[in-house]
């Protein structure tokens, strides 16, 4: 699939293109040029109630297919997906505005994810006991909970949907995917993808939408659970009206990622680390970090080498070779060069400021350049609030106690680093600090797809983080077989408990 600058984007149910009821549309853009490139089909509830019931439809055949042939169609969609990678970054830097080669990496990681799934004959295999009592066998196999919502953010248009989508479809069931309505292209390429791997029509189905095409997901009594990543507030949203109405739900939410950095760290990797984490993507990531803890004395030799670095740095079009691309639109840009006016107002320093900066690109794409900013104070919104943008804060310490105190007392704990020479602080952080994915001299702990994705307390709704093998727990119900063969003769009447022996 190749995108226009005429197309509207419609959605992709029972293998075909679906124009659905809606004549609403919402604008996407080409946050590079600041213009709008297409519109994107805004679905009705009838419209998701109808991808519902196709993928209803196609669920029993679909779970019943033998794993073998699930797994050779995962293995098929491995091969086309990388062989044509180039093509669905290109769809990525388009629509998101991320620079190409961090197109490509969002994809490489979740290739990690459909490279696990064409595992998933040894993923799925249950367990054995012989002879628990006399002549009987218990054994437990698991099986695809039905229909899959899936919803998906702006920021990862590739990468958080591969994080779901092949797992559940390998372990047997359907999926009904909502991605941002910012950046739905991608979606829709890769479900087109997948039919041409031999997926069957109404297993994998795209509905592009608003919150009226999320609470039909949410309500709908034939979807049996619910992925999702975005905001806290809206993680917390889904993962209540999903629970409410029965489904099992996972939801992982916002962060705000510290970087803790001890007196005896290498302070080059660390400007280095700090850089590549706080500016990657335009900081449009949940796992960015975005307040370097500088315990004292180091803080002014690391801000003069973070400052140096950004320096260095080119923004602009994502398809220029530029190392930072705009924002993903005009307001949330807007909304986030709003946080240095705070930051100003609170008594922060605002050390670089990417106001107006000199952009290699048109000048109407939604720019913000590198911002570093030194005491901020943490009462400050530009502490507590998840800013998603390239805006980097810096708080001093006096002590690893201090620092560690600082990170455990925020109410997101998505991921964090330390960065030591001190393996004993580090081992010492890895146990105590509150929070899911942690990074020892390694700044955004992002998981190998064969564990597992996810945070502690608002950063995650629900007990079940993404891929690895929680996700096969996600996707599947076990269900626990007793069995008695050996003695054709029942036992007589005997309503005691059952007993062992």
């Amino acid at each position: 699939m190749t995108i226009t600058t005429t197309r509207t984007v419609q959605h992709w149910v029972g293998g075909a293109s679906f124009a659905g009821t809606s004549t609403r549309t919402a604008p996407v853009y080409n946050p590079a040029l600041g213009v709008v490139a297409r519109e994107v089909s805004l679905a009705t509830k009838a419209d998701l109630d109808e991808a519902v019931a196709v993928a209803k439809a196609a669920l029993p055949a679909w779970a019943a297919t033998p794993v073998g042939k699930r797994q050779q169609i995962m293995f098929a969609f491995r091969e086309r997906l990388n062989a044509r990678k180039e093509e669905l970054a290109a769809i990525l830097t388009a629509e998101h505005g991320k620079v190409t080669s961090d197109a490509l990496g969002e994809i490489a990681r979740g290739l990690e994810v459909v490279e696990l799934a064409t595992s998933i004959p040894s993923l799925l295999k249950g367990e054995y006991s012989e002879q628990v009592s006399t002549g009987v066998d218990v054994y437990s196999i698991k099986q695809p909970v039905g229909v899959v919502g899936i919803i998906s953010p702006f920021n990862f248009p590739a990468m958080v949907p591969l994080w779901f989508f092949p797992l559940a479809i390998a372990a047997g069931n359907t999926v009904v995917l909502k991605p941002s309505e910012k950046d739905p292209s991608a979606a829709i390429w890769m479900a087109e993808l997948l039919t041409e791997c031999g997926l069957p029509d109404g297993v994998l189905n795209v509905v592009n939408g608003d919150k009226e095409s999320v609470d039909a997901l949410l309500d709908n009594p034939d979807v049996a659970a619910i992925s999702f990543v975005g905001s806290t507030p809206i993680a917390k949203y889904i993962y209540e009206r999903g629970t409410a109405n029965g489904k099992r739900v996972q939801a992982l939410g916002g962060a705000k990622n510290h970087m803790l950095v001890l007196p005896d760290a290498d302070l080059d990797l660390v400007a280095d680390s700090a850089v590549n984490a706080g500016f990657g993507s335009a900081g449009e990531r949940c796992m960015a970090i975005s307040v370097v803890v500088a315990v004292e004395p180091v803080a002014d030799e690391l801000i003069a080498k973070i400052t140096e670095r950004v320096g260095t740095l080119t923004v602009g079009d994502g398809t220029r070779n530029c190392d930072m691309g705009p924002l993903i639109t005009k307001e949330h840009r807007d909304k986030v060069a709003g946080y240095l006016d705070t930051a100003t107002v609170d008594g922060a320093e605002i050390v670089v400021d990417g106001r107006g900066i000199e952009i290699d690109g048109d000048e109407n794409g939604f720019w913000l350049g590198p911002t570093l900013i030194d005491k901020v104070p943490t009462d400050s919104a530009v502490y507590t609030d998840e800013i998603f943008g390239p805006v980097l804060s810096v708080v001093r310490v006096q002590s690893y106690e201090e620092g560690l105190a600082l990170i455990n007392g925020s109410r997101y704990g998505n991921g964090t680093a330390i960065f030591t020479n001190d393996g004993g602080a580090a081992r010492r952080f890895q146990t105590e600090v509150t929070v899911g994915m942690v990074g020892i001299n390694v700044p955004i702990p992002v998981p190998v797809g064969y564990f597992s994705f996810g945070g502690w307390k608002d950063s995650l709704f629900g007990d079940t983080k993404a891929y690895g093998s929680q996700a096969i727990h996600f996707f599947t119900r076990e269900k626990a077989i007793t069995s008695r063969w050996l003695d054709p003769s029942h036992g007589g009447l005997n309503l005691g408990f059952p007993q062992n022996g």
